[in-house]
Protein backbone atom coordinates (compact mmCIF):
# COMPACT_ATOMS: atom_id res chain seq x y z
CA UNK A 1 0.00 0.00 0.00
CA UNK A 2 1.04 3.64 -0.42
CA UNK A 3 3.51 4.86 2.15
CA UNK A 4 4.73 8.49 2.02
CA UNK A 5 7.97 7.34 3.64
CA UNK A 6 8.73 5.06 0.72
CA UNK A 7 10.90 6.13 -2.17
CA UNK A 8 9.31 5.03 -5.45
CA UNK A 9 11.31 4.32 -8.58
CA UNK A 10 9.43 5.14 -11.79
CA UNK A 11 10.76 3.17 -14.76
CA UNK A 12 9.61 4.70 -18.04
CA UNK A 13 8.35 8.24 -18.55
CA UNK A 14 5.40 7.72 -20.83
CA UNK A 15 1.83 8.54 -19.82
CA UNK A 16 1.40 6.11 -16.94
CA UNK A 17 4.82 6.65 -15.40
CA UNK A 18 4.49 10.43 -15.32
CA UNK A 19 0.95 10.21 -13.92
CA UNK A 20 2.12 7.90 -11.13
CA UNK A 21 5.02 10.21 -10.29
CA UNK A 22 2.80 13.26 -9.91
CA UNK A 23 0.25 11.29 -7.88
CA UNK A 24 3.03 10.24 -5.49
CA UNK A 25 4.19 13.86 -5.22
CA UNK A 26 0.60 15.04 -4.63
CA UNK A 27 0.21 12.54 -1.78
CA UNK A 28 3.43 13.61 -0.08
CA UNK A 29 5.69 10.81 -1.30
CA UNK A 30 9.03 10.81 -3.10
CA UNK A 31 9.71 9.51 -6.60
CA UNK A 32 12.88 8.92 -8.61
CA UNK A 33 12.30 8.94 -12.37
CA UNK A 34 14.34 6.73 -14.73
CA UNK A 35 14.10 6.73 -18.54
CA UNK A 36 16.20 5.00 -21.23
CA UNK A 37 15.58 7.79 -23.75
CA UNK A 38 17.81 10.84 -23.67
CA UNK A 39 16.40 13.99 -22.14
CA UNK A 40 15.75 15.73 -25.47
CA UNK A 41 13.52 12.82 -26.52
CA UNK A 42 11.26 13.03 -23.45
CA UNK A 43 8.31 15.43 -23.61
CA UNK A 44 8.32 17.93 -20.73
CA UNK A 45 11.72 16.78 -19.45
CA UNK A 46 12.72 20.22 -18.13
CA UNK A 47 9.61 20.40 -15.95
CA UNK A 48 10.15 16.83 -14.77
CA UNK A 49 13.68 17.72 -13.65
CA UNK A 50 12.31 20.66 -11.68
CA UNK A 51 9.76 18.48 -9.92
CA UNK A 52 11.68 15.22 -9.40
CA UNK A 53 15.07 13.60 -9.23
CA UNK A 54 15.54 12.14 -12.72
CA UNK A 55 17.93 10.15 -14.86
CA UNK A 56 17.85 9.93 -18.65
CA UNK A 57 19.71 7.75 -21.13
CA UNK A 58 19.41 4.49 -19.21
CA UNK A 59 18.31 2.76 -16.01
CA UNK A 60 21.17 2.79 -13.48
CA UNK A 61 22.00 1.46 -10.01
CA UNK A 62 20.37 4.58 -8.54
CA UNK A 63 17.11 2.67 -8.80
CA UNK A 64 18.33 0.23 -6.16
CA UNK A 65 17.99 3.02 -3.57
CA UNK A 66 14.21 2.95 -4.11
CA UNK A 67 11.85 0.85 -1.98
CA UNK A 68 9.39 -0.01 -4.74
CA UNK A 69 9.37 0.29 -8.52
CA UNK A 70 6.44 1.28 -10.71
CA UNK A 71 7.27 -0.19 -14.11
CA UNK A 72 5.71 1.19 -17.28
CA UNK A 73 3.96 -1.42 -19.46
CA UNK A 74 6.25 -0.78 -22.42
CA UNK A 75 9.29 -2.05 -20.51
CA UNK A 76 9.97 -5.79 -21.01
CA UNK A 77 10.41 -7.63 -17.72
CA UNK A 78 13.35 -9.52 -19.23
CA UNK A 79 15.75 -6.55 -19.33
CA UNK A 80 18.79 -6.70 -17.01
CA UNK A 81 17.75 -3.94 -14.59
CA UNK A 82 14.44 -5.70 -13.90
CA UNK A 83 16.19 -9.02 -13.32
CA UNK A 84 18.70 -7.35 -11.01
CA UNK A 85 15.90 -5.67 -9.08
CA UNK A 86 14.08 -8.98 -8.66
CA UNK A 87 17.26 -10.59 -7.37
CA UNK A 88 17.47 -7.85 -4.73
CA UNK A 89 13.87 -8.46 -3.69
CA UNK A 90 12.59 -5.05 -4.79
CA UNK A 91 8.80 -4.90 -5.04
CA UNK A 92 7.64 -4.09 -8.58
CA UNK A 93 4.13 -3.04 -9.54
CA UNK A 94 2.32 -1.53 -12.50
CA UNK A 95 0.66 1.88 -12.49
CA UNK A 96 -2.68 0.04 -12.54
CA UNK A 97 -1.77 -1.72 -9.28
CA UNK A 98 -0.58 1.53 -7.70
CA UNK A 99 -3.80 3.28 -8.71
CA UNK A 100 -5.85 0.48 -7.20
CA UNK A 101 -3.96 0.77 -3.92
CA UNK A 102 -4.71 4.48 -3.56
CA UNK A 103 -8.22 4.74 -5.03
CA UNK A 104 -11.19 5.78 -2.88
CA UNK A 105 -12.91 2.72 -1.41
CA UNK A 106 -16.36 3.55 -2.79
CA UNK A 107 -15.25 3.67 -6.44
CA UNK A 108 -16.18 0.52 -8.35
CA UNK A 109 -13.87 -0.82 -11.05
CA UNK A 110 -14.89 -2.45 -14.33
CA UNK A 111 -11.71 -3.78 -15.95
CA UNK A 112 -11.59 -4.97 -19.56
CA UNK A 113 -8.92 -7.13 -21.14
CA UNK A 114 -8.59 -9.33 -24.22
CA UNK A 115 -6.46 -9.61 -27.33
CA UNK A 116 -8.93 -7.53 -29.36
CA UNK A 117 -11.87 -5.25 -28.70
CA UNK A 118 -10.69 -3.76 -25.40
CA UNK A 119 -10.93 -0.10 -26.38
CA UNK A 120 -14.35 -0.43 -28.00
CA UNK A 121 -15.78 -2.40 -25.08
CA UNK A 122 -14.35 -0.10 -22.41
CA UNK A 123 -15.66 2.91 -24.34
CA UNK A 124 -19.10 1.29 -24.66
CA UNK A 125 -19.24 0.64 -20.91
CA UNK A 126 -18.23 4.23 -20.21
CA UNK A 127 -20.85 5.50 -22.68
CA UNK A 128 -23.58 3.40 -21.04
CA UNK A 129 -22.66 4.62 -17.56
CA UNK A 130 -22.62 8.27 -18.61
CA UNK A 131 -26.00 7.79 -20.28
CA UNK A 132 -27.33 6.51 -16.97
CA UNK A 133 -26.12 9.65 -15.21
CA UNK A 134 -23.26 7.94 -13.39
CA UNK A 135 -20.01 9.68 -12.45
CA UNK A 136 -17.47 7.62 -14.34
CA UNK A 137 -13.97 7.84 -15.80
CA UNK A 138 -12.34 5.92 -18.65
CA UNK A 139 -8.65 5.21 -18.15
CA UNK A 140 -5.80 2.73 -18.37
CA UNK A 141 -4.73 1.76 -21.86
CA UNK A 142 -7.19 4.29 -23.30
CA UNK A 143 -7.57 8.00 -22.61
CA UNK A 144 -5.64 9.31 -19.61
CA UNK A 145 -3.61 7.17 -17.25
CA UNK A 146 -5.40 5.75 -14.20
CA UNK A 147 -3.37 7.93 -11.83
CA UNK A 148 -4.08 11.00 -13.95
CA UNK A 149 -7.50 11.29 -12.30
CA UNK A 150 -8.33 12.24 -8.67
CA UNK A 151 -8.92 8.57 -7.89
CA UNK A 152 -7.77 8.97 -4.30
CA UNK A 153 -10.62 11.41 -3.64
CA UNK A 154 -14.32 10.53 -3.22
CA UNK A 155 -16.80 11.33 -5.98
CA UNK A 156 -15.99 8.87 -8.79
CA UNK A 157 -18.65 6.15 -8.84
CA UNK A 158 -17.24 3.96 -11.60
CA UNK A 159 -13.74 3.51 -12.98
CA UNK A 160 -13.65 1.82 -16.40
CA UNK A 161 -10.19 0.47 -17.21
CA UNK A 162 -8.83 -0.94 -20.42
CA UNK A 163 -5.98 -3.21 -19.33
CA UNK A 164 -3.28 -4.96 -21.34
CA UNK A 165 -1.40 -8.10 -20.39
CA UNK A 166 1.68 -5.95 -19.76
CA UNK A 167 -0.21 -3.99 -17.10
CA UNK A 168 -1.51 -7.19 -15.51
CA UNK A 169 1.97 -8.73 -15.29
CA UNK A 170 2.80 -6.60 -12.25
CA UNK A 171 -0.41 -6.54 -10.22
CA UNK A 172 -0.51 -7.69 -6.60
CA UNK A 173 -3.82 -6.81 -4.96
CA UNK A 174 -5.73 -5.43 -7.97
CA UNK A 175 -9.32 -6.64 -7.63
CA UNK A 176 -11.95 -5.25 -10.02
CA UNK A 177 -15.62 -5.43 -9.11
CA UNK A 178 -16.23 -6.61 -12.67
CA UNK A 179 -13.63 -8.16 -14.95
CA UNK A 180 -14.24 -8.68 -18.67
CA UNK A 181 -12.21 -11.13 -20.76
CA UNK A 182 -13.23 -10.66 -24.39
CA UNK A 183 -10.96 -13.16 -26.11
CA UNK A 184 -7.44 -14.56 -25.93
CA UNK A 185 -5.66 -15.21 -29.21
CA UNK A 186 -1.94 -15.18 -30.14
CA UNK A 187 -0.43 -11.71 -29.68
CA UNK A 188 2.76 -10.16 -28.29
CA UNK A 189 4.57 -13.45 -28.84
CA UNK A 190 7.75 -11.42 -29.27
CA UNK A 191 7.51 -10.57 -25.55
CA UNK A 192 6.16 -13.75 -23.93
CA UNK A 193 7.85 -17.16 -23.84
CA UNK A 194 4.73 -18.84 -25.22
CA UNK A 195 1.03 -18.36 -25.88
CA UNK A 196 0.29 -20.04 -22.54
CA UNK A 197 2.38 -17.44 -20.71
CA UNK A 198 0.52 -14.67 -22.54
CA UNK A 199 -2.86 -16.21 -21.65
CA UNK A 200 -1.81 -16.58 -18.01
CA UNK A 201 -1.15 -12.83 -17.90
CA UNK A 202 -4.65 -12.12 -19.21
CA UNK A 203 -6.26 -14.38 -16.61
CA UNK A 204 -4.57 -12.46 -13.80
CA UNK A 205 -7.41 -9.94 -14.09
CA UNK A 206 -9.56 -12.42 -12.14
CA UNK A 207 -7.03 -13.81 -9.66
CA UNK A 208 -8.01 -11.65 -6.68
CA UNK A 209 -11.75 -11.65 -7.34
CA UNK A 210 -14.17 -13.46 -5.04
CA UNK A 211 -17.89 -14.13 -4.68
CA UNK A 212 -18.65 -10.42 -4.32
CA UNK A 213 -17.34 -9.74 -7.83
CA UNK A 214 -18.30 -10.60 -11.41
CA UNK A 215 -16.39 -11.97 -14.38
CA UNK A 216 -17.84 -11.51 -17.88
CA UNK A 217 -16.52 -14.30 -20.11
CA UNK A 218 -16.61 -15.29 -23.78
CA UNK A 219 -17.78 -18.90 -24.12
CA UNK A 220 -16.72 -18.97 -27.78
CA UNK A 221 -13.09 -19.00 -26.62
CA UNK A 222 -11.95 -22.50 -25.70
CA UNK A 223 -9.08 -21.26 -23.57
CA UNK A 224 -11.42 -18.98 -21.59
CA UNK A 225 -14.05 -21.70 -21.19
CA UNK A 226 -11.40 -24.11 -19.88
CA UNK A 227 -10.28 -21.56 -17.28
CA UNK A 228 -13.78 -21.03 -15.81
CA UNK A 229 -13.32 -23.49 -12.89
CA UNK A 230 -10.36 -21.42 -11.63
CA UNK A 231 -12.39 -18.19 -11.42
CA UNK A 232 -13.95 -17.48 -8.01
CA UNK A 233 -16.09 -14.51 -9.06
CA UNK A 234 -19.73 -14.76 -10.12
CA UNK A 235 -19.81 -15.33 -13.85
CA UNK A 236 -21.86 -14.15 -16.81
CA UNK A 237 -21.27 -15.59 -20.27
CA UNK A 238 -21.74 -14.38 -23.83
CA UNK A 239 -21.47 -16.08 -27.22
CA UNK A 240 -21.93 -15.01 -30.83
CA UNK A 241 -21.55 -18.52 -32.24
CA UNK A 242 -24.36 -20.39 -30.50
CA UNK A 243 -26.63 -20.33 -27.49
CA UNK A 244 -25.30 -22.49 -24.69
CA UNK A 245 -27.71 -23.37 -21.84
CA UNK A 246 -25.75 -21.17 -19.44
CA UNK A 247 -25.27 -18.21 -21.79
CA UNK A 248 -26.45 -14.79 -20.57
CA UNK A 249 -26.13 -13.06 -23.97
CA UNK A 250 -26.34 -14.58 -27.45
CA UNK A 251 -27.33 -13.95 -31.08
CA UNK A 252 -30.79 -14.90 -32.35
CA UNK A 253 -30.87 -13.99 -36.02
CA UNK A 254 -30.44 -10.23 -36.20
CA UNK A 255 -31.03 -9.75 -32.48
CA UNK A 256 -28.67 -9.68 -29.51
CA UNK A 257 -30.55 -11.29 -26.62
CA UNK A 258 -29.94 -10.94 -22.90
CA UNK A 259 -31.18 -13.57 -20.41
CA UNK A 260 -34.56 -13.92 -22.16
CA UNK A 261 -35.33 -10.50 -20.66
CA UNK A 262 -34.43 -8.04 -23.40
CA UNK A 263 -32.96 -7.81 -26.87
CA UNK A 264 -31.66 -5.27 -29.36
CA UNK A 265 -31.44 -5.44 -33.14
CA UNK A 266 -27.91 -5.33 -34.50
CA UNK A 267 -29.24 -2.89 -37.12
CA UNK A 268 -29.88 -0.40 -34.30
CA UNK A 269 -26.15 -0.34 -33.57
CA UNK A 270 -23.47 1.71 -35.32
CA UNK A 271 -20.85 -1.01 -34.84
CA UNK A 272 -19.96 -3.25 -37.77
CA UNK A 273 -19.13 -6.96 -37.60
CA UNK A 274 -19.79 -9.99 -35.37
CA UNK A 275 -16.81 -9.14 -33.15
CA UNK A 276 -18.52 -5.88 -32.24
CA UNK A 277 -21.73 -7.72 -31.38
CA UNK A 278 -19.62 -9.62 -28.83
CA UNK A 279 -18.27 -6.31 -27.51
CA UNK A 280 -21.85 -5.06 -27.07
CA UNK A 281 -22.83 -8.21 -25.17
CA UNK A 282 -19.86 -7.91 -22.83
CA UNK A 283 -20.48 -4.20 -22.22
CA UNK A 284 -24.15 -4.61 -21.34
CA UNK A 285 -23.48 -7.60 -19.07
CA UNK A 286 -20.70 -5.71 -17.26
CA UNK A 287 -22.91 -2.72 -16.46
CA UNK A 288 -25.93 -4.89 -15.69
CA UNK A 289 -23.86 -6.87 -13.16
CA UNK A 290 -23.30 -3.74 -11.09
CA UNK A 291 -26.45 -1.70 -11.64
CA UNK A 292 -29.06 -4.44 -11.98
CA UNK A 293 -30.84 -2.39 -14.66
CA UNK A 294 -30.70 -4.30 -17.94
CA UNK A 295 -33.18 -2.14 -19.87
CA UNK A 296 -31.27 1.05 -19.05
CA UNK A 297 -27.97 -0.53 -20.08
CA UNK A 298 -29.42 -1.48 -23.48
CA UNK A 299 -31.15 1.86 -23.95
CA UNK A 300 -27.94 3.76 -23.24
CA UNK A 301 -26.11 1.92 -26.01
CA UNK A 302 -27.75 4.27 -28.48
CA UNK A 303 -25.68 7.14 -29.76
CA UNK A 304 -22.35 5.37 -29.39
CA UNK A 305 -19.98 6.21 -32.23
CA UNK A 306 -17.29 3.72 -33.32
CA UNK A 307 -13.72 4.57 -32.35
CA UNK A 308 -11.22 5.76 -34.94
CA UNK A 309 -8.92 3.25 -36.66
CA UNK A 310 -11.35 0.36 -36.10
CA UNK A 311 -13.11 -0.48 -39.38
CA UNK A 312 -13.64 3.25 -39.82
CA UNK A 313 -14.99 4.39 -43.19
CA UNK A 314 -12.61 7.20 -44.16
CA UNK A 315 -13.70 7.93 -47.72
CA UNK A 316 -15.35 6.89 -50.96
CA UNK A 317 -13.76 7.54 -54.36
CA UNK A 318 -15.51 6.68 -57.64
CA UNK A 319 -17.57 4.08 -55.82
CA UNK A 320 -14.56 2.55 -54.03
CA UNK A 321 -14.90 2.40 -50.22
CA UNK A 322 -11.86 2.86 -47.96
CA UNK A 323 -11.84 1.49 -44.40
CA UNK A 324 -9.18 2.26 -41.81
CA UNK A 325 -8.62 -0.71 -39.49
CA UNK A 326 -5.12 0.26 -38.39
CA UNK A 327 -5.85 -1.00 -34.86
CA UNK A 328 -5.81 -4.54 -36.30
CA UNK A 329 -2.33 -5.37 -35.02
CA UNK A 330 -2.68 -9.17 -34.87
CA UNK A 331 -4.06 -11.93 -37.07
CA UNK A 332 -7.23 -12.47 -35.06
CA UNK A 333 -8.28 -8.84 -35.53
CA UNK A 334 -7.70 -9.23 -39.29
CA UNK A 335 -9.97 -12.28 -39.20
CA UNK A 336 -12.67 -10.16 -37.52
CA UNK A 337 -12.29 -7.46 -40.18
CA UNK A 338 -12.63 -9.98 -43.01
CA UNK A 339 -15.77 -11.43 -41.45
CA UNK A 340 -17.33 -7.96 -41.32
CA UNK A 341 -17.72 -7.69 -45.11
CA UNK A 342 -20.04 -9.78 -47.27
CA UNK A 343 -18.14 -9.29 -50.53
CA UNK A 344 -14.39 -9.96 -50.99
CA UNK A 345 -12.19 -6.97 -50.18
CA UNK A 346 -8.81 -5.63 -51.23
CA UNK A 347 -6.81 -5.80 -48.00
CA UNK A 348 -3.59 -3.92 -47.18
CA UNK A 349 -1.40 -5.79 -44.70
CA UNK A 350 2.07 -5.67 -43.15
CA UNK A 351 4.08 -3.87 -40.51
CA UNK A 352 6.44 -4.79 -37.69
CA UNK A 353 6.56 -8.44 -36.69
CA UNK A 354 5.06 -9.65 -33.40
CA UNK A 355 5.97 -13.29 -33.94
CA UNK A 356 2.68 -14.52 -35.39
CA UNK A 357 2.06 -17.28 -37.94
CA UNK A 358 0.47 -15.58 -40.96
CA UNK A 359 -0.28 -18.96 -42.51
CA UNK A 360 -3.25 -19.19 -40.14
CA UNK A 361 -5.00 -16.57 -42.29
CA UNK A 362 -4.57 -18.35 -45.63
CA UNK A 363 -8.00 -19.99 -45.79
CA UNK A 364 -10.02 -16.95 -44.73
CA UNK A 365 -8.05 -14.67 -47.05
CA UNK A 366 -8.83 -17.05 -49.92
CA UNK A 367 -12.51 -16.74 -49.11
CA UNK A 368 -12.77 -13.06 -48.20
CA UNK A 369 -9.97 -11.15 -50.02
CA UNK A 370 -9.89 -10.55 -53.76
CA UNK A 371 -6.26 -9.40 -53.49
CA UNK A 372 -3.73 -8.94 -50.67
CA UNK A 373 -1.42 -5.90 -50.78
CA UNK A 374 1.68 -6.39 -48.62
CA UNK A 375 3.97 -3.66 -47.32
CA UNK A 376 6.37 -3.06 -44.44
CA UNK A 377 8.81 -5.10 -42.40
CA UNK A 378 6.81 -8.34 -42.63
CA UNK A 379 6.62 -8.23 -46.44
CA UNK A 380 9.04 -11.13 -46.85
CA UNK A 381 7.44 -13.28 -44.14
CA UNK A 382 3.95 -12.74 -45.55
CA UNK A 383 5.09 -13.44 -49.11
CA UNK A 384 6.66 -16.69 -47.94
CA UNK A 385 3.42 -17.71 -46.18
CA UNK A 386 1.10 -16.92 -49.11
CA UNK A 387 3.06 -17.07 -52.38
CA UNK A 388 1.24 -19.32 -54.83
CA UNK A 389 -1.80 -19.54 -52.55
CA UNK A 390 -3.21 -15.99 -52.71
CA UNK A 391 -3.22 -13.12 -55.23
CA UNK A 392 -0.46 -10.88 -53.85
CA UNK A 393 0.91 -7.42 -54.60
CA UNK A 394 4.11 -6.55 -52.70
CA UNK A 395 5.01 -2.85 -52.53
CA UNK A 396 7.47 -1.60 -49.93
CA UNK A 397 6.30 2.02 -49.98
CA UNK A 398 3.11 2.46 -47.92
CA UNK A 399 1.72 5.33 -49.97
CA UNK A 400 2.33 3.50 -53.25
CA UNK A 401 0.70 0.39 -51.81
CA UNK A 402 -2.51 2.25 -50.93
CA UNK A 403 -2.61 3.88 -54.34
CA UNK A 404 -2.07 0.54 -56.08
CA UNK A 405 -5.07 -0.91 -54.25
CA UNK A 406 -7.19 2.01 -55.46
CA UNK A 407 -5.94 1.80 -59.05
CA UNK A 408 -6.85 -1.90 -59.18
CA UNK A 409 -10.37 -1.24 -57.86
CA UNK A 410 -13.68 -0.89 -59.66
CA UNK A 411 -16.83 0.86 -58.45
CA UNK A 412 -18.32 -1.15 -55.60
CA UNK A 413 -14.96 -2.48 -54.38
CA UNK A 414 -13.76 -2.07 -50.81
CA UNK A 415 -10.16 -1.35 -49.76
CA UNK A 416 -9.34 -2.10 -46.12
CA UNK A 417 -6.16 -1.28 -44.22
CA UNK A 418 -6.02 -4.15 -41.72
CA UNK A 419 -2.30 -4.75 -41.20
CA UNK A 420 -2.24 -7.69 -38.79
CA UNK A 421 1.02 -6.27 -37.42
CA UNK A 422 2.31 -3.56 -35.13
CA UNK A 423 3.18 -0.22 -36.70
CA UNK A 424 6.65 0.51 -35.36
CA UNK A 425 8.53 -0.37 -38.54
CA UNK A 426 7.71 3.07 -39.98
CA UNK A 427 5.09 4.77 -37.80
CA UNK A 428 4.97 6.11 -34.25
CA UNK A 429 1.93 3.98 -33.39
CA UNK A 430 -1.22 2.53 -34.96
CA UNK A 431 -2.93 5.94 -34.78
CA UNK A 432 -0.13 7.51 -36.84
CA UNK A 433 -0.47 4.72 -39.39
CA UNK A 434 -4.25 5.17 -39.56
CA UNK A 435 -3.99 8.94 -39.94
CA UNK A 436 -1.43 8.51 -42.72
CA UNK A 437 -3.84 6.15 -44.51
CA UNK A 438 -6.64 8.69 -44.06
CA UNK A 439 -4.45 11.45 -45.55
CA UNK A 440 -3.58 9.32 -48.58
CA UNK A 441 -7.27 8.57 -49.16
CA UNK A 442 -8.08 12.28 -48.93
CA UNK A 443 -5.36 13.01 -51.50
CA UNK A 444 -6.92 10.43 -53.84
CA UNK A 445 -10.37 11.99 -53.32
CA UNK A 446 -9.10 15.49 -54.19
CA UNK A 447 -7.26 14.26 -57.28
CA UNK A 448 -10.37 12.53 -58.59
CA UNK A 449 -12.58 15.55 -57.89
CA UNK A 450 -10.46 17.50 -60.38
CA UNK A 451 -10.83 14.88 -63.12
Amino acid sequence: MFNPNKKYGILGLARSGIAAAYKIKEMGGKAFLSEVQWKDKVSGSNQLEQDFECEFGGHTAKLFDCDEWIVSPGIPLSIPIIQQGKARGISMISEIEFGYQIKAEDSKIIAVTGSNGKSTTASLIYHILLGAGKKAILAGNIGDAFCGYPINQPGIEYIVLEISSFQLDLIQSFKPNVSVILNITPDHLNRYESFDHYAASKFRITENQDGRDYAILNLDSEIIANHIPMIKANQKYFSIQKQYPETDAWMDGKFICFEDLARISMYDLSLRGPHNHANVMASVLAVYSLTGDLDAAIQNLKGFKPLSHRLELVGTVNGVFFYNDSKATNTDSVRSALMSFESPIRIIMGGSDKGEDFGNLTDILKAKASKVYITGETEGKMRQAWLGKLPLVCISDFRACVRAAFEDSLAGDTVVLSPGCASYDRFQNFEHRGETFRQIVQEIIKENEKN
